[in-house]
C-alpha cells in the first residue's frame, strides 16, 4: 500500500510546510505534544489506557482467520443476514460493505441493518420484508440491553422463531458480546447458540478489525484477510517511525491540531467517491467521541464532493473561517470515457477521450486549490485503488491518529460519558425500574 499526503499546495508534508503556513513556535509546540502522545499510546500510559487492545488487532485476528471462513461456510446458505447493532457495532461493518460493493448489483445474499434506530415504520417493514426470506441474525452488544439493539433484537428473535421453529435458534444466530455474563452471552449459553466475544480491551468505535466488525464481513465475502494485512502494514509504519515525514498518523494529528490551536474548530472530512458515505459516518463517530469531552474537542462533519459543492460549496469557499479540510482521494476508478457527437449543445464534445475519473480528479484538484486559497487548509490522503487492503490501512490510521490527536488536547480517547445523559433521561421518562 502507499499512502500519499498533500499538505496545502505541497505533495511533501515536512515540518517546513507547516512552519512556513503555522509559524515555527505553535509547530514545534504542537508537535512535541503530538509525539509526546504517541509515546504515551506505545507505552500504555494515557488516559483510557485500558482499552488499547485495537492497537494488536491487525496481527492478533489474522493468527485466527481459520475462524471466520468456519463462520462464513456455516452461513453460505442463507440469502438475507441481519446485523443487529448500533455505533461501533454497526457503522464499520456498513462503511466497509458499501465502500466495496459495486452499484445495482444484485447478489445472491445481502446484508440488512437493525438495531441501529428506533424507527417503527422501517422495523415493522423489515419484518414484512423476511416473511418470504431466509434469513441468520448476527446480534453484536457488550451488554445485550443497550435500548435500540435490544428492542429490534426482541422482534427479529420473534419472527425467526415464528418463521423456522425453536430448533433452528442454535443455526441461524450469532452472537457477538460479552465473554462471561450479560443477557446475550446466558442466551447463547442456553441454546448453545454460535459466539464470539467483545473484546474488554476495545472501545466499539475501535472495533470493526475484531469479531465484531470481522465477522458480519466475513459472511458477506469480504476479504478480510486482506482488510487486516492493509492494516497490519500501516499499524508497522505508525508504530515503528517516529519521524513526521514517514508517519501518517504524526502529520495528521499534527495537522488537526494546529488548525484546533489556530481557533479551526470544524473538520471537513472530504472525498469525491460516493461508495465511501458510510466511511464518513464512521469517521464521524470515531473523531465525535473520542475528543468531544470537557467542552473541547474539533467538530468532525463530512462532505460528498462534487455533490455537495453545489450546497455547501459557497459557504466552505466564502463563510466563515473556522474550517479546515481532510481530503480522501482515490486515484483508480472504472474506466469510462467521454465520447464526441454530432449535436454538441451540451458542449462537451472538449472532453472526448477524456475518462470521467480524470475529469473527477480534476476536480478534485481545482477545488483543493480553490479552497486553500479561500483560506480552508487542506490535508489529502491518496490511495490508488479502493479494495480491501487499502481500507483496512486507512481505518488504521484513522484510529491510532484519533487516540493522538485527543490526548493532544489532553482528553480520554477510549471513554463516552457523554452519551449516557440521553439515556438516563430517556429512561426516566419511560419509567425504567431504578430510574
Amino acid at each position: 500500500m502507499t499512502l500519499k499526503t498533500y499538505f496545502l499546495e505541497s505533495e511533501e508534508t515536512n515540518i517546513n510546510s507547516y512552519k512556513d503556513f503555522y509559524g515555527e513556535k505553535l509547530t514545534y509546540d504542537i508537535l512535541k505534544r503530538v509525539v509526546q502522545a504517541k509515546k504515551q499510546i506505545e507505552e500504555k500510559t494515557c488516559k483510557g489506557s485500558q482499552f488499547l487492545g485495537w492497537m494488536d488487532l491487525p496481527e492478533k485476528e489474522l493468527q485466527h482467520i481459520s475462524k471466520y471462513e468456519e463462520f462464513k461456510t456455516l452461513f453460505n446458505k442463507y440469502d438475507t443476514i441481519i446485523s443487529v447493532g448500533i455505533g461501533g457495532s454497526y457503522l464499520g461493518i456498513r462503511a466497509i460493505i458499501e465502500a466495496l460493493s459495486i452499484p445495482f448489483e444484485k447478489k445472491q445474499k445481502e446484508i440488512i441493518f437493525a438495531g441501529h434506530h428506533l424507527s417503527s415504520r422501517y422495523l415493522k417493514h423489515l419484518l414484512n420484508y423476511l416473511e418470504n426470506k431466509n434469513f441468520a441474525l448476527v446480534v453484536i452488544s457488550k451488554s445485550g440491553t443497550t435500548t435500540e439493539p435490544a428492542i429490534a433484537f426482541r422482534f427479529l428473535y420473534k419472527k425467526l422463531i415464528e418463521k423456522f421453529g425453536e430448533k433452528e435458534i442454535s443455526k441461524r444466530i450469532i452472537v457477538i458480546t460479552d465473554k462471561e455474563k450479560g443477557t446475550l452471552r446466558n442466551l447463547a449459553k442456553k441454546y448453545q447458540l454460535m459466539s464470539d466475544v467483545v473484546p474488554d480491551d476495545v472501545g466499539g468505535r475501535y472495533s470493526v478489525l475484531s469479531p465484531v466488525g470481522l465477522i458480519p464481513l466475513a459472511l458477506m465475502d469480504v476479504d478480510i484477510k486482506k482488510l487486516l494485512e492493509g492494516a497490519y502494514f500501516i499499524e508497522q509504519i505508525i508504530r515503528k517511525e517516529n519521524e513526521l515525514e514517514k508517519n501518517p498518523a504524526l502529520q495528521y494529528a499534527l495537522y488537526r491540531n494546529l488548525n484546533y490551536a489556530t481557533k479551526k474548530n470544524i473538520e471537513i472530512l472530504a472525498t469525491y467517491r460516493p461508495e465511501l458515505f458510510y466511511i464518513l459516518e464512521w469517521w464521524k463517530q470515531l473523531y465525535g467521541e473520542s475528543e468531544g469531552k470537557d467542552y473541547k474537542g474539533i467538530f468532525p462533519t463530512s462532505n460528498i464532493f462534487t455533490t455537495d459543492l453545489h450546497s455547501l460549496g459557497q459557504w466552505i469557499q466564502e463563510g466563515e473561517r473556522n474550517i479546515f479540510e481532510t481530503l480522501i482521494d482515490i486515484k483508480e476508478d472504472d474506466d469510462l470515457e467521454l465520447f464526441s457527437q454530432e449535436d454538441d449543445s451540451d458542449g462537451l464534445n472538449y472532453l472526448t477521450g477524456k475518462s470521467l475519473n480524470y475529469i473527477n480528479r480534476t476536480a478534485l484538484q481545482a477545488t483543493r486549490s480553490a479552497h486553500i486559497s479561500g483560506g480552508v487548509p487542506n490535508f489529502t490522503i491518496e490511495i490508488p485503488v479502493l479494495n480491501e487492503y487499502h481500507l483496512g490501512g486507512l481505518i488504521y490510521l484513522f484510529e491510532y491518529a484519533c487516540g493522538i490527536s485527543a490526548l493532544t488536547i489532553d482528553v480520554n480517547p477510549f471513554d463516552q460519558p457523554g452519551v449516557e445523559a440521553y439515556k438516563n433521561n430517556m429512561f426516566k421518562m419511560l419509567r425504567k425500574p431504578g430510574y
